[in-house]
């Protein structure tokens, strides 16, 4: 069959079968650009073309089908995979027998159909001419020249996952399976699993910037929760206000020590991944949040003191940075890590006398007066500059965390 002649063939499969993809083959579908990955790529939100069921995340799939490429050329029994394990969210057809010609170097740049024409049988085109790629598109009415796929009819490509999609579906899974309040580190592993899942350039982000968006995550998660679990406390009809008194003081001490927790969970996970070796409420002079490197080295009177820190935790600190100052007395700079919204010159003023360094998520910065001699430092700041003393490692002194 000539080559138009095929393009006419595959766009009157695609009328009959009322199912077809159409894709550009690209360098990592042929095995060019040095990726683990085998086969075409076949996206997401257009399941409904290749598979029987939504994508689940946490397993991998096989469903075997049989495709007549060409119009008779050759029949390949293959696999539309499903890859859902850890950071993995992507179908893939494998499965095309040896010597295949159409997954070749030569291929990238070329069009293929993929029509659907039963549970497990599909028929398949490969288009190199510019005149066939444009015929099929514009008989379909599926347009992908500035895209790397489309499909017809154009309904059944569901919306694209965007990264908030992708979190929310990780947070309803994880709403789905809790029957009380879990510990908050599990509210704080869940977030960081989530947003690692579904934000690829997270890590690129600055540690100011991460910190903003652990928090804020995880505290979306908590609210889903505490809507489902505190429903009927919420609803029920109290007896008498001491009663009501009591069930609204719960959630909101609930609330309370939620945040604190958060800030510490993750701002401990950002210091681990920057390789800072340190204890947490190590008990050494009072019991500091962060004690870096660690207790083992505080307690070595060799140690030297320049090379210790002592990072304080606090949601807000108004009128409770005083805390810091009778902690871990050998070190003689202590640095206060908050997210409040501001605090008064005065304040800033008695931090710097004190001898407290205050670090603050950068977007809140423009939030405090300007002191003379005070420098308010970044998350940014503070990792880079403890990262400057230990530049492999604490060694002996690694913490324990």
């Amino acid at each position: 069959m000539s080559q138009p002649a095929l393009a006419e063939k595959a766009v009157q499969d695609a009328l009959q079968h009322g199912k077809a993809l159409l894709k550009f083959i690209s360098a990592n579908n042929v095995g060019l650009t040095g990726s683990h990955e085998y086969g075409y790529y076949l996206p997401v939100n257009a399941w409904k073309l290749y598979a029987d069921h939504p994508p689940k995340k946490g397993v991998n799939t096989d469903k075997k089908v049989k495709i007549n490429w060409q119009d008779g050329e050759r029949i390949t029994d293959s696999v539309v995979k499903w890859y859902g394990v850890k950071t993995r969210y992507e179908y893939r057809l494998t499965g095309f027998g040896k010597n295949f010609p159409y997954r070749t170097a030569g291929n990238v740049g070329d069009m293929l159909v993929l029509v659907r024409t039963g549970n497990e049988t599909f028929n398949a085109y490969v288009f190199n001419s510019t005149e066939d790629m444009e015929y099929v598109q514009a008989a379909l009415g599926t347009e992908i020249i500035d895209k790397a796929w489309g499909v017809y009819p154009a309904e059944l490509a569901g919306r694209e996952e965007t990264a908030d999609d992708c979190i929310d579906r990780h947070f309803q899974a994880f709403i789905k399976k809790i029957k009380i309040f879990p510990p908050s580190l599990e509210f704080s592993g869940t977030t960081r699993d989530a947003i690692l899942d579904c934000i690829r350039d997270f890590k690129k982000l600055t540690n100011d910037k991460q910190l903003a968006l652990l928090l804020d995550r995880e505290y979306d998660l908590f609210r889903m929760a505490e809507s489902l679990l505190c429903r009927d406390d919420v609803t029920r009809q109290y007896k008498t206000i001491d009663e009501f008194i009591a069930a609204a003081s719960s959630i909101m001490n609930r609330r309370k020590s939620r945040a604190g927790k958060s800030l510490e969970h993750h701002v401990e996970y950002l210091f681990r991944t920057a390789g800072i070796p340190f204890d947490a409420h190590a008990k050494v002079d009072g019991e500091p949040d962060i004690l870096i490197p660690g207790k083992q080295a505080y307690q070595d009177k060799a140690w030297p003191e320049d090379k210790l820190f002592a990072v304080c935790l606090k949601t807000t600190c108004k009128d409770r940075w005083r805390q810091i100052l009778n902690e871990a007395k050998r070190v003689k700079r202590k640095h206060l890590l908050t997210i409040q919204q501001g605090v008064s010159t005065g304040q800033l003023t008695e931090m710097r006398d004190s001898g407290v360094t205050l670090v603050v998520p950068e977007h809140l910065h423009k939030l405090y007066p300007v002191v003379p001699d005070m420098k308010i430092l970044s998350l940014e700041n503070l990792i880079t500059d403890i990262k400057v003393q230990f530049p492999g490692g604490a060694g002996k002194f690694s913490g324990t965390c």
